[in-house]
């Protein structure tokens, strides 16, 4: 009996440095790649908000068939199916003989419930789901501590991660690849059939994000172009706008170090290389942070107290900040750029944050949840990771100090040209 191994992919759709799909190509004699699109995962918050909204919805179809189009190049296919993965995987192992199943770990509750519920409906077929993780710069057993001891103060998780631990290489992408035999390999829903409109380009926007592997690899040799030049001209262009790929694993962290670790030696390129490098090692810690506490990261009052919260207000204040009317310039342009692009600035999100919850005393949850909806390169470690301790309810107590609106500002909008540009 041959062996065929299930490959699930959910936030990974890659074919560079994708250990499990490289493990499955290895010890089976085929296999059946695999996404479903959860619906769950496009639904209405009890905040309002969605799930999921256009801009990030069509990113996401859009890495979806890119990995289609990546599997295709190599003899292989995507299955695409739509449903709840826990009824649908254990449906296709029955079907199609598999006699294991591989997927990447997440941290988050809800990614990591599906998990639970698949692992479950799995193991009444005697069938394992194997976990790989692929999803940090780090891989977890290379750390110099366990999760458990994993300082809660970055600049220490930094300097002893940077001192003791390494960054392995990239497993190399396959050139070929064997599946299953499969009769119809399904159609991805639109936009439309997720009940979303796309969205019109706004002109004053000056990138456009397109979903897939071969997009990211693409703008990620852009960035180092970008490098080059800036090293001859002596211009710093820090905002690399890497992560929506990041976010859907289109593109590896390892593949992004490595790539501009190449450019280490080229005079005038390590802020550039500091810069990227630091967007890494953040998103690391916010992982591992996940990983060490689990969801507390998602309580309102997290691992401290907010403060003051303007409850008789609160609803209409949320909506006149998520609808760029609060009135103050920086703040309603911030919200305008988000709304319209679905990527600001890191140094932007703080500024809308702060505002949110110190000047409109609005509980900082309604804030991550909106993000949730709205950001390009949503992932939940990072986004709510980043809300709690501007709140000053994260893990780092020590954080609520570094936080500054008006330096802020200044930073973000010196000459006031960012907000007239933005300007609703």
């Amino acid at each position: 009996m041959s062996k065929k191994i299930l490959v699930w992919f959910r936030n990974d759709l890659r074919l560079h440095d994708n250990e499990m799909l490289v493990e499955a190509i290895a010890k089976s004699d085929a296999i059946l790649p695999v996404y479903i699109l959860d619906r769950r995962s496009f639904g209405e918050t009890k905040y309002g908000t969605l799930k999921t909204g256009n801009i990030r919805a069509q990113f996401i179809l859009e890495s979806v068939l890119g990995l289609r189009n990546s599997l295709k190049k190599i003899g292989g296919n995507l299955l695409i199916a739509e449903g709840n993965p826990e009824d649908i995987i254990p449906q296709l192992a029955q079907e199609y003989e598999i006699t294991e199943v591989y997927h990447h770990r997440e941290v988050a509750r809800e990614e990591t419930h599906v998990s639970t519920l698949v692992e479950n409906a799995l193991w009444k077929l005697r069938i394992n789901l194997k976990h790989f993780i692929g999803h940090t710069l780090y891989n977890k057993e290379d750390l110099p501590f366990p999760i458990k001891d994993i300082p809660d103060a970055f600049n220490q998780f930094k300097k002893k991660i940077e001192r003791d631990s390494i960054i392995k290489p990239c497993f190399l992408a396959p050139d070929r690849i064997n599946v299953a035999e499969v009769i119809d390999w399904g159609v991805l829903s639109s936009l439309e059939d997720l009940n979303l409109l796309p969205q019109q380009k706004d002109q004053r926007s000056d990138f456009e994000f397109v979903g897939g592997e071969a997009e990211g690899l693409a703008h990620l040799q852009k960035v180092i172009v970008a490098m080059q030049q800036a090293a001859t001209t002596k211009n710093l262009i820090l905002a690399s706008k890497l992560s929506a790929w990041l976010a859907m694993g289109s593109l590896s962290p390892r593949k992004v170090y490595w790539e501009i670790k190449k450019m280490e030696g080229v005079p005038n390129t390590k802020a550039m290389f500091n810069h990227i490098l630091l967007g890494l090692l953040w998103r690391d810690y916010f992982r591992f942070m996940f990983k060490k506490y689990g969801n507390t990261f998602f309580s309102p009052d997290g691992f401290g107290s907010q403060g003051l919260i303007d409850i008789a207000n609160e609803q209409d204040n949320f909506n006149k900040w998520k609808n760029a009317q609060t009135g103050f310039a920086v703040v309603d342009a911030v919200m305008t750029e988000l709304n319209q692009t679905g990527f600001i600035s890191n140094i932007a999100r703080q500024t809308a944050a702060l505002y949110l919850i110190n000047n409109l005393e609005v509980s900082w949850i309604f804030g991550a949840a909106y993000f949730e909806e709205k950001l390009i390169d949503y992932n939940p470690a990072s986004n709510w990771g980043n809300w709690a301790n501007i709140a000053g309810v994260g893990n780092d107590q020590k954080s609520k100090s570094v936080f500054d609106l008006d330096k802020n500002i200044k930073n973000l909008d010196p000459k006031g040209n960012y907000s007239l540009t933005w300007a609703s």
